[in-house]
Order: structure tokens, then sequence, then C-alpha cells
């Protein structure tokens, strides 16, 4: 197929008529993406969209990290098309890259202690000692993400880091390239983060909460987050802010679980929600940028979208964190891929 990138800034198309792309893997594995049209959108949330993050129903902790760095709604321009992966990496496809180059993540390294669920966790007690339910798990990686259940080859991805989601990046780009299915100039790279935060939005020029608007409610059948969904083995919910329905999952759902439904105007999954998926970017406390961005000293690589065990308040399409760093890794931490111009420029 003949990949076009287009400079035109227009309004998107309907899902069903967006163009697609589908990348055969190998052993049955194909990764579909989908074409985006170069256009614009308001990066940022206002001040009642945080107001209402940091209350009752969104549940996330004012004056955290998680608010703060979204920055007032500005325009933002993206200025040339590109194509975006429709789900997140799903295990499949994480596995065919491994079987493939032998890669071994930065998890699975001597030194690799990726954040996990504690099986042991009995509930946050926040009246006298706050216990966390994640904590550092050597000998835990994306094979083995300690999950209380069975994993599926169609959940996404998790316990992988920037470092691991850009060697993916790379070893596609090669992998097409050799085939020669790779036009020219075009590579397979993250999303930088204004890429990410205008397909998460749909082809929507306002400022809304979420893809499909301001309302959490009318989210119910569109993502996977903290609800009415009890552990493996137990006998309670999350007690913290939560939706007041089931999404079928106490942990991660397969992905594009929910059809069309869970779908924005561009025909994208699992935007809001899911995991926490890494894009290329490094964070900024002082807001996201129109063009990629890069520190050469204490890189901490930004993560969007909130998780599937994430109050409400942080599966916004603004909601903005940073980890740790490069290596860093996690059981609630996935990627999304992109396919266009290059934008690795890092140190």
């Amino acid at each position: 197929m003949l990949l076009a990138i287009s400079l035109t800034a227009a309004f998107p198309a309907r899902a069903e008529e967006r163009e697609s792309k589908q990348v055969d893997l190998g052993e049955g594995v194909r990764l579909e993406l989908l074409h985006l049209p170069a256009g614009e959108f308001m990066m940022g949330s206002t001040a009642e969209e945080k107001a209402w993050a940091t209350g009752i129903e969104g549940g996330a902790t004012p004056g955290t990290s998680r608010e703060a760095p979204e920055g007032e709604p500005r325009l933002t321009r993206i200025k040339e098309a590109f194509w975006m992966a429709r789900t997140e990496v799903s295990m499949a496809q994480f596995r065919r890259f491994v079987t493939e180059s032998g890669y071994v993540t930065d998890a699975e390294q001597p030194d690799g202690a990726p954040h996990c669920f504690d099986p042991e966790w009995r509930g946050y007690r926040l009246t006298d000692s706050v216990v966390h339910p994640w904590k550092a798990m050597p000998g835990k990686s994306w094979k083995d993400p300690n999950f209380p259940h069975p994993l599926r080859e169609d959940f996404p991805v998790v316990c992988v880091s920037w470092n691991d989601a850009r060697a993916f990046c790379r070893w596609l780009t090669e992998r097409e390239r050799a085939a020669g299915r790779l036009p020219e100039g075009l590579v397979y790279r993250l999303p930088t983060e204004a890429e990410w935060e205008y397909a998460c939005r749909g082809g929507s020029r306002e400022s809304l909460y979420f893809w499909w608007g301001n309302e959490i409610d009318d989210g119910e059948g569109r993502l996977n987050i903290s609800g009415i969904d009890f552990l493996p083995g137990r006998n309670r919910t999350w007690p913290l802010a939560k939706v007041p329905w089931s999404d079928g999952f106490a942990f991660v759902s397969p992905v594009d679980h929910y059809g069309a439904r869970g779908r924005n105007g561009f025909g994208i999954a699992d935007m809001c929600g899911g995991v926490w998926e890494i894009v290329l970017d490094h964070f900024d406390p002082a807001g996201g940028h129109e063009d990629v961005h890069f520190v050469e000293d204490n890189p901490r690589p930004v993560c969007r979208g909130g998780n599937y065990f994430d109050v409400p308040g942080n599966a916004r399409c603004a909601v903005r964190l940073g980890l740790r760093g490069p290596a860093y890794s996690d059981s609630r931490d996935g990627f999304r891929i992109a396919l266009g111009m290059p934008r690795e420029k890092a140190p």
C-alpha cells in the first residue's frame, strides 16, 4: 500500500472511512494502523476540568503532579499527517518481536524489578498507615506481570520501558524496510506527546475531558478503569474513587475489547484507561510541547491515558505523567506505535 503523508489540515473523516494499514508480523499476528491527517487541537485542560478530576467523581488527589502539568488549553498543531496503531501493542505482537530479535527487556536484566500488584495487599488503610498495592518485584516481566489471573495474547503488553518500546519500533522499521514495505523517509516510532493527545481527542477541537465528552457516565462500555469489579479471590472492590459500573475486568482488558463503542472519532481504541501509554517525549513539568521534547539531564519519559486500576480523573485526554526513567517498567504501563517522519533526537 502506498503511504501518502498529507500536509493538509483537514477535519478527520468518520472512523469507518479512515484509511488503514495492516502490518504482518508473521505467525498469523498482525498490527493495524490508521491514517490521521495533519490538524490542530486544544492541548491541556481547563480549571473546571481539573476541579472535576480532583473532586468526588474524579478521585485524583488535589495538588499532585497528575493535574498541574497539563497546562491551560492552548491551540496545538500537528503539522504532518501520520499513522497511529488502532490499539496498544499486544502480548502476541511483542512476543513476535522478542522471538525474532532475541531482545531482553529492562525488567529481565539482572537489576530489573518492575512495579507489579502485590497479592498480599488487603487495602489502603488510609486512617493509620497508607499501604499501596504496587511494589518492585525482581523476577517479574512482560512474560509474567504478576496478574492474579491467566495472561492472554490479546492483552496489551505491560512491564515494558521506554527503552523497550523504542527497541520494538526499531525492529519493526528494520524488518519492514528490509522487506521493501516501508516508503523512504518513514519510520515506526513512539508517537510524540502532541500526536498522542491529538489522536486521543479523536478529531475534536474542543477541550473535552474525555474523547466522548465531559461526562464520565457516558464512558460506560467504552473504557477499562477502576469500577465495581472484585479483585480475583476477594470480596471487596478498590476503596477509592471508581466508576459506578463493572467494566468486566478487575485488571486489564484485551485490546479493542469494547469494539466500536470503545473507539473514538479517529477509530482508535482504548485511548482512555487500559494501560498508561509511553510516548516519545521527556516530561516537562511546565506542560506538553507541540514539537517533540527531550532533555539531557534526568530524562523522565511521558506516559498518557490512565490505566485499568486508576481513578476516573486520571483517564482523561489531558493527563500526563513522568516515569522514573527510561528503564522503568510497571504492570500498568504499555505503549502504542506510530508511523511517520522521524522524530528521534534524544541525546
